[in-house]
This record gives C-alpha cells, sequence and structure tokens, in this order.
C-alpha cells in the first residue's frame, strides 16, 4: 500500500459547490480507497491505495467525486514525501520574504517554456516561483488584490488548486 495526498480544486467556495468532508472520505472509500482521512474543510485528502499511477488515482477519485458531489471535482494527488519537500522549498524561498505565501498544485509538471512564462508574470510585489508541480506564489499585498494568482496559474499552465502555506505546512507535519 502506498500513501497519497489529494487535494480537490474549487469545493466550499459557495453554495452550488459544496462536498462536506464525511462526504469526501465515504467517495473516497466508495471509489477503493482505504485509511481515508481528511484535514479541515477546503478539500485535502490522505488515503491509502495499491495504485501507484497518479494519473489512474485521480481519475478514480474525480469519478467518484461527481457521482457524490454532483458537480465536477478535479484532483491533484501527490506523496507525502512531495508536500515534505515543497515545505522544504518553501522555506528556502520565503526567507527573507515578509508577505504572504500560496502554492497552487498543478496536475501536470510544467515545460521549462511554461515555467519561464509564469515566473516572468512578477514585479517586485508579487512573483512565483515554480518547482516541479508546485507553484510557490509570494505577494506582499493581499491574496485578493494580487494578479498572480490561481486563476493566472491556471490560464498558463493548466488546471491548479491552491492553498495557504500554512495549509501545506500543517498537512506535512500531520501527514509527512
Amino acid at each position: 500500500m502506498a500513501t497519497y495526498v489529494g487535494f480537490l480544486r474549487a469545493i466550499n467556495l459557495g453554495a452550488t459547490r459544496k462536498f462536506a468532508k464525511g462526504d469526501i472520505v465515504a467517495a473516497t472509500e466508495a471509489a477503493g480507497f482505504s485509511d481515508v482521512a481528511t484535514h479541515i474543510n477546503t478539500g485535502n485528502v490522505r488515503f491509502d491505495t495499491t495504485m501507484r499511477a497518479r494519473a489512474r488515482i485521480e481519475a478514480a477519485l474525480e469519478a467518484a467525486y461527481v457521482v457524490r458531489a454532483g458537480f465536477e471535482v478535479p484532483t491533484m494527488v501527490f506523496t507525502p514525501a512531495e508536500i515534505c519537500a515543497i515545505v522544504d522549498d518553501a522555506e528556502e524561498m520565503a526567507a527573507g520574504h515578509g508577505g504572504h505565501h500560496f502554492v497552487s498544485l498543478l496536475k501536470v509538471e510544467p515545460s521549462p517554456e511554461l515555467v519561464k512564462q509564469i515566473e516572468a508574470l512578477g514585479d517586485d510585489r508579487e512573483f512565483a516561483r515554480v518547482r516541479g508541480r508546485a507553484v510557490h506564489l509570494l505577494m506582499t499585498d493581499p491574496y485578493h488584490q494580487a494578479k498572480l494568482t490561481n486563476a493566472a496559474v491556471e490560464k498558463a499552465l493548466g488546471p491548479a488548486t491552491n492553498r495557504n502555506l500554512r495549509v501545506i505546512r500543517a498537512l506535512a507535519e500531520k501527514w509527512c
């Protein structure tokens, strides 16, 4: 058995996209995964599986979630070791930066050309740094005032979901 962490995109953001933690657990178990646990109500789920192919795991989860939630739930899957590496990268990048730090988690690792494209969008108040399937967004101003948001990441790099670095750290402490 291997352990993975799934990050669900765009749930619990309004009246029409509600997907409670209990329903996430039930749908994940119905898809054949075991030892399922969630962390806060933003779509973070840990589970065990005998599957090894990330795309196959994501597809199985997404199929189960659409049945249970009634809407599509794009899901990005990482190993606990990958989550720990994201935190390690974040600590290195954020040294001396006193602002806000968010991480957009991607389905697919971007090409070097796409990395250059998203990193070029930054300025002295906000910037992006890509490490594998994680896009670190560091900004001086609050997220709602930023131009480098998850929407900009998705436009340039494809499906992504975003978490505050505090959530990523908490998941690393809890599940790594």
